[in-house]
């Protein structure tokens, strides 16, 4: 994260912050699953553990550095910028340590749900791995839909509701979300066999603080409601803040 603060002073698109963060996030994760402790190969549920946060890093970190490289600075960001005034700079890096703590926080519950010893894989990493991967299609989606809206000239001004939109304000970090939700499927052992697993569930519910009290969702909505008031207004009365349900009449 302090390469994240050198390259976003550079550049002035703090939105790469968000590049090194899923990238950096995903690397530790499968360093956690994957790092020998004891000395042993990995075990299936180690790769496989490795394999998803690797997936989940790549696809993120791609996609908002596809994002930084051809819009103008996110808007959460730009408003930290102005907020923040002369002390940016140096409340970004500080910023961006909190962020670097956060992502240590996270890598967690991917080493609890890795290092759970039940031999094997069963139902209950079947299920955990499709929630993941059903998550993260979930939030390509999402993420194209409104890419797709944005580049529709007719749209200009307007608030994206339509597919999933429709459905959920912020789909995209709903699904992130949810995809979080899969390594305490992973991590718990109901017989008791692996206390630590019982770690994971700090993943989803600090994912979920993050997301809608801290920087995501607040962060966004704010920045809507003062560039267009009355589109949000009324997409936000039909509208499910984060879970999805179908949208009020």
């Amino acid at each position: 994260m302090s390469a994240a603060w050198l390259v976003q002073r550079r550049t002035g698109q703090g939105g790469w912050a968000d590049v090194f963060w899923s990238f950096g996030l995903g690397l530790a994760g499968v360093g956690v699953a994957l790092f020998p402790l004891d000395g042993s190969p990995p075990s299936a549920r180690q790769w496989l553990a490795a394999v998803l946060i690797g997936l989940w890093g790549l696809r993120l970190g791609l996609h908002i550095a596809r994002r930084a490289a051809r819009e103008t600075e996110d808007a959460r960001y730009a408003r930290l910028r102005i907020e923040w005034g002369p002390g940016f700079q140096s409340k970004m890096f500080g910023f961006l340590m909190l962020q670097a703590g956060a992502a240590a926080f996270l890598s967690l519950s991917v080493l609890a749900a890795a290092r759970n010893p039940t031999p094997g894989l069963g139902f209950q990493d079947g299920a955990a791995a499709l929630l993941f991967i059903s998550a993260l299609i979930g939030e390509t989606v999402a993420d194209r839909q409104l890419a797709a809206y944005k580049a529709d000239p007719a749209h200009r001004g307007g608030v994206c509701d339509v597919g999933l939109w429709a459905w959920s304000r912020h789909p995209n970090y709903f699904f992130e979300w949810l995809g979080w939700c899969a390594w305490p499927i992973f991590a718990i052992d109901l017989r008791g066999s692996w206390p630590l697993g019982w770690l994971a569930l700090t993943g989803p519910a600090y994912i979920y603080w993050l997301l809608t009290a801290v920087s995501g969702v607040p962060l966004l909505e704010a920045h809507m409601r003062r560039s267009r008031p009355e589109a949000f207004a009324a997409y936000a009365r039909r509208t499910s803040r984060f879970f999805p349900r179908p949208p009020k009449r």
